[in-house]
């Protein structure tokens, strides 16, 4: 066996340990938000500025909700007793409201990012 076939797994093995730290290091965060009596809670959620973020919104209404924001340029309908996911893309420094286009009287927030 030659000298380079030696370190052959251990570079591997390193390579593959690297990998694996890269892809823990770049993972998404996922903040939950829940809709209750037609108010969003947290119904204030802050971020880091230009990282992308995984909202999960879970509906514990019976009735269907429009999660609807101008500012973040989203609209998902999500069915009372489930949950939908909106990839959030990264965000510059403010203030993004959002709400639920079916109940905008109570059902609003917003996201900071800073």
């Amino acid at each position: 066996m030659t000298w380079e076939f030696r370190w052959l797994p251990i570079v591997c093995v390193l390579a593959f340990a690297a990998m694996a730290m890269a892809a823990v290091a770049d993972e998404v965060p996922t903040i939950a938000i829940t809709l209750k009596d037609h108010r969003f809670s947290p119904a204030e959620i802050h971020i880091a500025t230009g990282k992308p973020v995984i909202l999960k919104i879970t509906n514990e209404d019976p009735t269907p909700e429009e999660f609807d924001s101008s500012a973040l340029q989203v609209e998902k309908v999500i069915v009372g007793g489930t949950y939908g996911t909106i990839h959030l893309r990264p965000l510059g420094p403010g203030r993004y409201p959002f709400m639920g286009e079916y109940h905008s009287d109570t059902a609003q927030g917003v996201v900071i990012s800073q």
